[in-house]
């Protein structure tokens, strides 16, 4: 097995944080969709909540929030991006079983290494072999049989938040204009784009902001939405693609289906069946054999 390196060694262990913090979603997402709070509402507190954390941890850290025109700009885009993902997701899980939406968002891979050979950079036949057979789990994982609904509009739109989301990693990866902007930065500024798309959304709906957020439980999800699937899942994001890569980042998120199948299966009763097993285990497999045998 050859030695990993130090990019390695910091790029893997947060793609995988990345993966399992952004399959707890549905977790927090979902009862507070059962509760009546709208997806507007919900993804404008959590994305509010995330600047005030990310905000005070600049602040605490002395880090410069300056950025000149055209980081601004390539900014504004990757906030962009990262809202539309967020709100297609929300949307999905309305069509279908939260486990199976966000497991189809894991597609992003192929989505991935696509736009990387348009911008003529090839993978290795590691990383391919595995963004196959991780594919290959992806699809064995949906099939659920009669247990599961699967209506088009749901898997659309998961597919939809799989390709901005793609983007969105290319992005970070490839911009030279923003290479030089920390983590933390990147990530403020992106959330702080999608807090006021969602907060323009809520007010243009003619809907009370706080409508259907009641009691502390639901402020405390909106709480764990803003820390684990948005602040430690898009900081850990930015760390694994600047050391390891855009293609390898994505398919180390392996583990971001696999948090949100299991999440519906222990919280909300959704059908745990073999083929979903037999995906787990092929696309864990996929994984362990590209972090053995490649290296940055």
């Amino acid at each position: 097995m050859k030695q990993l390196s130090k990019n390695a060694i910091i790029g893997y262990p947060a793609g995988i944080i990345t993966g399992i913090t952004y399959g707890l979603n549905p977790l927090f997402g979902v009862p507070l969709m059962r509760d009546g709070a709208s997806v507007n509402t919900i993804l404008f507190f959590r994305y509010a909540f995330a600047i005030l954390f990310l905000g005070l941890f600049l602040l605490l850290s002395r880090q410069s929030f300056k950025i000149s025109l055209k980081q601004a700009g390539i900014l504004l885009v990757l906030g962009l991006l990262y809202t539309g993902s967020s709100l297609f997701l929300f949307e999905a899980y309305r069509y279908i079983a939260s486990g199976l939406a966000t497991t189809l968002v894991f597609l992003y891979p192929v989505l991935v290494a696509l736009i990387m050979v348009f911008l003529r950079v090839v993978p290795s036949w590691p990383v391919w072999l595995s963004i196959i057979a991780t594919f290959a789990g992806v699809i064995i994982m949906t099939q659920n049989g009669a247990s599961q609904t699967i209506d088009p509009k749901g898997v659309f739109l998961s597919l939809s938040s799989a390709f901005v989301y793609a983007l969105f990693i290319v992005i970070i990866n490839r911009s030279q204009t923003i290479k030089s902007i920390s983590n933390s930065l990147l990530t403020f500024y992106a959330l702080s784009v999608g807090a006021v798309v969602f907060f323009i959304k809520t007010l243009t709906a003619g809907t009370p902001l706080t409508a259907g957020i009641e009691g502390g439980i639901d402020w405390f999800y909106l709480v764990c939405l803003a820390l684990l699937p948005t602040v430690v899942s898009t900081a850990s994001l930015a760390i694994a693609t600047r050391n390891i890569g855009a293609t390898k980042a994505s398919v180390l998120g392996v583990f971001e289906p696999i948090t949100a199948i299991l999440v519906g299966t222990l919280a909300f009763g959704e059908a745990l069946t073999p083929n979903i097993l037999i995906g787990i285990f092929i696309a864990m497999a996929a994984v362990t054999f590209m972090i053995v045998t490649t290296r940055r």
